[in-house]
């Protein structure tokens, strides 16, 4: 199976780039994040007075010779770290229904950083939450699992109003969970979800899409529908469009809040943006103490 042609611009823009985790994890192989394991790494970190029960193999035995005082060798272990996409491809995602381009910037996010953890030997893996029910791509750390996310959100169309907060519960703990959506479904129960995770010292990531037609609404529109369900329809004049934009302005910023609360590493992403320079953002963003 060869690289689909839309995603060679994202592909191309990340290569070098590293995505280390935002806190120590706990992985016991090998990988490139730190981990709250301290041991036999050939880096050394520092030293400490030999303690009861430390193991005898991390002694500096030559410093022992010179001061008669016994120190243990401490260094900082690495591991890896399973990244795991939550992508939401309800309704609402097809919108603008001429671009659909928050569906085009959900899947160029989920490659492109998907690409940045498979690199650096991560398992990758993806929960894509569709109205038929939720795609599953197996987390693996060989090159092919690009492949296999490419071909699961290509034989996906967003549609219908699934609810994205039970695929949380199929996905392992401690992963790095990056959610991928407008959050316009299931949000509070999604947060409650991210929230417990967080909380047991997961790392997550929501990357929130908004159209810039939702931001500002075109001046000629006149009558809104909501895209997940048709028969909902509402006059948008003037007095209508300020209330609206007041109100979503203002569920935005309780929003961002809240999942910032929750533990969350939260960006609004504008879906008609240059996606490789959020990805780069999100990549290199400074990696939170612990």
């Amino acid at each position: 199976m060869s690289i689909p042609r839309e995603y060679g611009p994202i592909l191309d823009a990340v290569r070098g780039l590293t995505w280390p985790a935002r806190r120590r994890v706990g992985g016991t192989h090998t990988g490139a994040h730190l981990s709250r394991l301290r041991g036999r790494a050939p880096e050394l970190s520092e030293y400490r007075l030999y303690r009861q029960g430390d193991d005898p193999r991390q002694l500096d035995w030559k410093l022992l010779a010179r001061s008669d005082r016994a120190f243990t060798r401490l260094s900082d272990d690495r591991a890896v770290h399973p990244t795991w996409f939550v992508v939401d491809a309800s309704a609402s995602m097809a919108f603008p229904a001429g671009t659909q381009a928050k569906w085009a910037m959900a899947r160029a996010l989920a490659v492109g950083l998907a690409a940045i953890a498979q690199r650096s030997g991560d398992p990758v893996g993806a929960a894509i939450v569709a109205a038929g029910g939720t795609v599953h791509v197996r987390a693996r750390t060989r090159a092919d699992v690009l492949l296999e996310l490419m071909s699961a959100l290509g034989s996906v169309a967003p549609a219908g109003a699934p609810e994205a907060a039970p695929a949380l519960l199929q996905l392992p703990d401690r992963a790095r969970l990056v959610i991928i959506a407008d959050l316009l479904g299931d949000e509070a129960a999604l947060r409650r979800q991210a929230a417990a995770r967080a909380s047991d010292e997961g790392d997550v990531h929501v990357l929130h899409i908004v159209s810039r037609d939702e931001l500002a609404p075109p001046a000629a529109l006149a009558l809104a529908v909501d895209p997940e369900d048709p028969a909902i329809e509402r006059p948008f004049d003037a007095a209508a469009r300020g209330a609206y934009l007041a109100r979503f302005a203002e569920w935005r910023d309780e929003t961002a809040r809240a999942w910032r609360l929750a533990g969350a590493a939260y960006r609004q992403v504008q879906a008609e943006d240059d996606a490789a320079l959020i990805v780069r953002a999100v990549a290199t963003a400074a990696p939170a103490r612990g």
